[in-house]
């Protein structure tokens, strides 16, 4: 065959597999016998355009083979990539789908618990609040049974990832050394309390210490329902509440019961927070003999709601009887002023002060009688009266 014949019968060829491209026309079998090799890249061309024309491309190449090359390397490449993607994909859904599946049976056997107990609509709603807000901060991820179920070496390192920054925040662990405070991390849980909860209540037993890293909680006490004793403080980022447990474990001799809490805690909006148990706090406190230093005992009471509230109780105190006996002092004074002042204007008003004295008794044996105002009878003991004129 001719060259110049054979380049029309390619082009011809070319032509209609354009047109069947262009036309969604199939094409089940197509043999070309050409002479020249450089024209036989025009059929995987347009069969690999036919195959590549689902990921949306349209590459318009020339008849030079190296165009027509990288035209094939880049439409493969964009199949495996695009198969890649179907994949993760599809991967995904199927875990987001498992994890969905998950929570709509635990919600409808919450319900269906709530129903048969007659729970009333406040408390449901409360239920139904907390699931969510522990969904969306957890998506369905079991995080202390995952953190527990790996070594301890990397176990106690996750733990120092996350918790350290915000132990250190707390002013009570800020200045202790790496070991205190890494043990301290590696026992702290995490939880989580929505808007309207109740931490702990005034007189319940504390039974952990929170430490909060997000949110806002409102602080009450009544010092034990003492009449006309109200107290109320806030706690944010940064701050921390159950100190009563603190003292109950740096107290060598404290008993197994654990100590009131003194106030009560409720959750103002979202609160996310690390619990440290009671029994962890006395394994730290009675191996790392650095929380009994002065300068511990001494942070803790300057950041401690309790002892803010007990020096508050005892400035007011110290304020109301100050106040008292100046106006005491002051009324008494008053008083004797007023007294000086009437009795030195009824001296000045009177020119002359008549008052009755009794005079010395006269023993008569006679009858007498005196020049004065009274007269006298013989044989009796007379007391007389006189008046006497003062300048």
């Amino acid at each position: 065959m001719h060259p110049r014949n054979a380049i029309i019968m390619v082009i011809s060829y070319g032509y209609l597999l354009n047109t069947a491209i262009t036309k969604h026309v199939y094409i089940s079998f197509i043999v070309l016998e050409v002479g020249i090799c450089p024209m036989s890249f025009y059929c995987p061309k347009h069969f690999l355009f036919i195959l590549h024309s689902t990921v949306g491309q349209g590459l318009q190449t020339s008849t030079y083979p190296g165009e027509v090359l990288f035209s094939i390397v880049i439409a493969i490449l964009g199949l495996v990539l695009f198969a890649l993607l179907i994949g993760k994909m599809q991967t995904y859904l199927q875990s987001m789908s498992v994890r969905l599946e998950e929570m709509r049976i635990q919600r409808r056997d919450s319900e269906q618990w709530m129903h048969h107990r007659l729970l009333p609509s406040e408390l449901r709603e409360r239920v139904r609040r907390y699931e969510q807000y522990k969904w969306l901060n957890t998506r369905g991820v079991d995080e202390d049974n995952l953190v527990r179920s790996l070594p301890k070496d990397l176990r106690r390192d996750i733990k120092r990832h996350l918790c350290l920054n915000l132990v250190r925040r707390v002013p009570l662990f800020a200045n202790m050394d790496e070991r205190l405070v890494d043990a301290i991390c590696e026992r702290l849980k995490p939880c989580l309390y929505t808007e309207k909860t109740y931490v702990v209540r005034e007189g319940d037993p504390v039974n952990e210490m929170l430490f909060i890293i997000r949110g806002r909680l409102e602080s009450i006490t009544t010092d034990g329902g003492r009449s006309g004793f109200f107290n109320r403080g806030f706690l944010k980022e940064g701050d921390f509440c159950g100190e009563e447990l603190l003292t109950w474990a740096l107290d060598p001799n404290s008993a197994g019961n654990l100590p009131s809490s003194t106030r009560t805690v409720k959750a103002l909006n979202l609160v996310e927070a690390f619990a440290l148990e009671a029994e962890e706090l006395k394994f730290v406190a009675s191996q790392f003999r650095h929380l009994h230093s002065r300068q511990v005992q001494h942070t803790f009471r300057f950041y401690s709601q309790q002892w803010r509230t007990w020096a508050s109780m005892f400035i007011q105190t110290a304020w109301r009887r100050y106040s008292r006996r100046k106006i005491i002092d002051k009324r008494r004074k008053d008083e004797a002023q007023e007294f000086y002042e009437s009795d030195y204007y009824e001296q000045d008003n009177d020119d002359v002060s008549r008052a009755l004295v009794p005079l010395p008794r006269i023993h008569t044996t006679s009858s007498t009688t005196c020049s004065t105002s009274g007269r006298t009878r013989p044989g009796f003991d007379t007391t007389i009266y006189a008046t006497l004129s003062c300048c």
